[in-house]
């Protein structure tokens, strides 16, 4: 892993870009030098790890005592994106803009997806716990098609925090049976994008025997700020 920037911010946190092989990351770690538990935060469907969103909720979270990581998995962020990948969005745009069904190209777009980014975010894991400022154990917050896969196959996630927006391939909705991983899974009622019926089926298959559902009113982008903050107040039951 190198470091190609580090800076402290304003609120104490530590802000540090890194590349490790081909993966560009960011981490955020808080002020205190005791080794700190470890938040691997991911966002939807190739957004960046710098995402307005995303980097608030990871200052926040760093500054509550957690260290927080965010990558740039294939096809995502500043990353090259392949043809199949471009073709794909624009599919899934005129299918949209058409109002015709979505769900296959969304299979064909997201299931590759999964795929390419849950090795690369394993590996990342494995440089961050050889860090002396992280100590672990290891939460998970965010996308949940990804989430799904690594909670499914990554024995040090402790507990995943999970927005059901987006696209679930259905090999990641048979996988949910295998998380047992304690679950707080997020879901904005009126999300455009993400069928109720469908999250709400999801949660229920879950393997896990502690699993929590927020539902908040608003559309996908909706999500209440104090949402954070329950968040933080559910890793650390499980992390600290």
């Amino acid at each position: 892993m190198h470091i190609t920037s580090e800076q402290r911010l304003e609120d104490g946190v530590v802000e540090r870009e890194f590349i490790l092989g081909e993966i560009p990351g960011t981490l955020w770690t808080p002020e205190s030098t005791a080794p700190a538990p470890l938040i691997l935060m991911a966002h939807n469907n190739g957004l960046p790890k710098r995402e307005p969103r995303l980097v608030a909720r990871a200052r926040q979270s760093a500054a509550y005592g957690y260290a927080v990581a965010a990558i740039d998995a294939p096809g995502c962020g500043d990353r090259p994106r392949s043809a199949a990948d471009e073709q794909a969005r624009a599919d899934l745009r005129r299918a949209m803009q058409a109002g015709e069904p979505v769900d296959e190209i969304f299979e064909s777009f997201i299931g590759p997806l999964v795929e390419k980014a849950a090795p690369e975010w394993r590996t990342t894991l494995d440089a961050l716990l050889a860090l002396p400022e992280i100590g672990g154990p290891v939460g998970y917050s965010g996308w949940m098609a990804l989430g799904i896969r690594l909670a499914a196959v990554e024995p040090r996630i402790a507990a995943a925090g999970f927005f059901a927006g987006g696209y679930v391939p259905r090999a990641q909705r048979d996988e949910a049976r295998q998380v047992t991983t304690p679950l707080l899974v997020l879901l904005q009622w009126d999300d455009e994008g993400n069928p109720r019926q469908r999250a709400l089926d999801l949660f229920d298959a879950f393997g896990t025997k502690e699993k929590t559902l927020h539902a908040n009113m608003g559309g996908h982008t909706g999500t209440p700020w104090f949402e954070a903050e329950d968040g933080n107040r559910f890793f650390a039951r499980h992390l600290k």
